[in-house]
């Protein structure tokens, strides 16, 4: 997939004319498209969502000269069509997660238990909340308690998503020096 590809000066400008003869709503349409890939590849759990937004433009543009005259639509459409391409090739060449070796040492697994508890009591309340409600129940249970829960909120299911992740990574931070000051002692 890394094939640096170079893109003109004339073949941006190229872009910026199919995407809008007018060249400031153009320019407007593509910094609107860019940040939207960057984003659908960040929802996507791409570490390198900048670099894969950039990779779908490059390739859109490449192939500018065979579309241009024959894609009826919005373009932008077009950009999210590559972009799947791309995200597929990205899980393709992503290395296997390894999952961690099992730990039998339940000292560890206590230390790590009581970090956790210490950095949920640092949590704002109604972020401790939120954390502790989506991530109750199983299956089905869960759907419907994150839907509901997200309805509470008065935000869309995707926020929820994203506000939990957040929470999750503050919490894995906090978790991890805590563990790491444990053991320094």
């Amino acid at each position: 997939m890394k094939k640096e590809r170079v893109i003109t000066q004339e073949a941006f400008d190229g872009l910026l004319a199919w995407l809008d003869p007018d060249r400031d709503r153009a320019a407007n349409k593509y910094e609107t498209v860019r940040t939207r890939l960057i984003k659908i590849f960040a929802c996507r759990g791409c570490g390198e969502a900048d670099d894969l937004a950039d990779e779908t433009i490059n390739r859109v543009t490449a192939k500018l000269g065979e579309i241009a005259g024959s894609y009826l639509g919005d373009p932008a459409l077009y950009f999210y069509g590559v972009a799947n391409k791309v995200h597929l090739e990205y899980l393709r060449r992503r290395p296997a997660i390894e999952s961690p070796p099992l730990r039998e040492a339940s000292e560890d697994i206590e230390a790590e238990y009581e970090c956790l508890e210490r950095c949920m009591d640092q949590l704002p309340p109604e972020s401790r909340r939120l954390v502790l409600e989506y991530y109750q129940e199983e299956k089905r249970a869960k759907i419907n308690r994150r839907r509901k829960l997200a309805e509470e909120l008065g935000i869309a299911v995707n926020a929820l998503r994203i506000r939990a992740h957040r929470i999750r990574l503050q919490l894995q931070q906090c978790v991890q020096s805590c563990i790491e000051e444990s053991m320094a002692s």
